[in-house]
């Protein structure tokens, strides 16, 4: 099926979380359909380096230095923009792996606040851009732990759960706008980053993460996934998609290669 070419008034395409993993591969993919891609992210010289490269290959792409949890911040970043056609909500993350009873609190209200209230943040401040635009999508990058529970997940579940319902609520609140609310859901994606982020660092841990899955879902995956939602006909709403690798029927039922 062809994709659709996004217009004039909707070609501008915002990207939480652009620095590395999904929010970078999704970046890349979205300016190679036609959008002019805007990065945002905590670390400027990551989304400063990317926007280099999109531009080398010919596409459009501006990088704007953002944490999506300081409001403020965001209403600033929403002034540069009369119309958007596209924002993907991506940025987020999991820190830990402990049981309800032992969790840190600060880990559970950080997940929440990067997961929850930064897609909150943005959505808010862009939503009457992407009203303005005539042809607007909102995506939230939630996950399947958005979807279920699994032991040792309780903070990062709770949050997801809570991305998942706001795309949800926000798509019944708004039918009849010419705004479209995509939610997409991966299960498991080997990233540089993800893993080593939830265990601090600790590269063994984060290795085991994925130990004798043959091939998880990449990057590339993700962002092929959401850019095919994004680019589909205007009248075209793919409300939740959920994305695994073949290795994963569950959360908690994952095939393993013995070694």
């Amino acid at each position: 099926m062809a994709t659709a070419a996004p217009s004039a008034a909707s070609r501008i395409a915002v990207v939480t979380g652009a620095s590395s993993g999904i929010g970078a591969a999704t970046a890349r993919q979205l300016a190679g359909a036609g959008y002019r891609v805007v990065l945002t992210a905590r670390r400027k010289d990551r989304i400063e380096a990317l926007a280099e490269e999109i531009g080398a290959a010919g596409h459009s792409a501006t990088a704007y230095q953002l944490d999506v949890t300081d409001r403020a911040a965001v209403d600033e970043f929403a002034t540069a923009f009369k119309a958007v056609g596209v924002l993907v909500n991506n940025a987020g993350g999991a820190l830990g792996a402990d049981a309800v009873a032992t969790g840190d609190p600060a880990d559970w209200r950080t997940m929440y606040e990067t997961n929850v209230l930064g897609t909150l943040n943005l959505t808010q401040a862009l939503l009457p851009k992407l009203e303005a635009s005539g042809d607007g999508t909102v995506v939230v990058v939630s996950s399947t732990a958005g979807h279920g529970t699994y032991e040792g997940g309780g903070g990062y579940v709770a949050a997801k759960h809570g991305t998942h319902v706001l795309a949800e609520t926000l798509r019944l609140e708004i039918v009849g706008r010419p705004v479209r609310v995509i939610e997409i859901a991966p299960g498991m994606v080997r990233t540089e980053e993800f893993a080593l982020t939830r265990f601090g660092g600790d590269r063994e841990k984060a290795a085991k993460v994925y130990d004798g899955v043959a091939e998880p879902l990449t990057a590339d995956d993700v962002a092929d996934t959401i850019t095919w939602a994004v680019t589909r006909p205007s009248h075209v709403n793919i409300d939740l998609l959920v994305v695994r690798p073949r290795a994963q029927a569950s959360n908690t039922k994952v095939h393993r290669e013995p070694r």
